[in-house]
């Protein structure tokens, strides 16, 4: 599919690439592992996937705002892991990327370049659309490639980056 905005082509590309790596991401994880630290102070699977869908959320909210994810108020305002907090299930992730993901993808192929050069003020950072876009997908990579560590690390087997 062809975008509005030329910058936005390659930026699609990754959006459609990690769409599907999501599912196959928490695919087989038990709730237990979702919160499993390890014995350590990293993010677990489970606020690492919240994350990751609040952002997809993120992407839909100039032209579909109301829409909320389940874990809403665990993630807004870019709250960190919370001790003891009980996170949404697997399911209820994937429904809610599901639910976002048209919409976000919409967002993409259809913002103009005037929108992508536009200020964002960002709790007091000022970006552009186009930043703070290109961020977001890079920060979905990134949690993606988590999640991807942690399956390993938890004895699952390797997330499969093909069907």
């Amino acid at each position: 599919m062809e975008t509005k905005a030329t910058r936005a082509e390659g930026l699609l590309t990754l959006f459609d690439m990690q769409t599907t790596f999501f599912e196959r991401a928490i695919e087989g994880i038990s709730v237990a592992d979702m919160h499993n630290r390890l014995n350590t102070k990293a993010n677990h699977m489970a606020w690492l996937t919240g994350s990751l869908v609040q952002q997809r959320y993120w992407m839909t909210t100039e032209i579909h705002p109301g829409l909320k994810q389940t874990g809403e108020e665990l993630f807004k305002d870019y709250k960190g892991i919370q001790d003891d907090a009980v996170y949404p299930t697997n399911a209820e992730y994937i429904n809610d990327w599901k639910k976002f993901t048209p919409i976000a993808r919409e967002a993409l192929v259809t913002i103009s370049d005037t929108k992508l050069d536009s200020e964002l003020d960002m709790e007091g950072m000022k970006m552009t659309y186009y930043e703070m876009i290109s961020f977001t997908i890079y920060r979905e990579a990134s949690i993606i490639g988590q999640l991807a560590l942690w399956r390993r690390l938890l004895g699952y087997p390797a997330l499969k980056y093909d069907d």
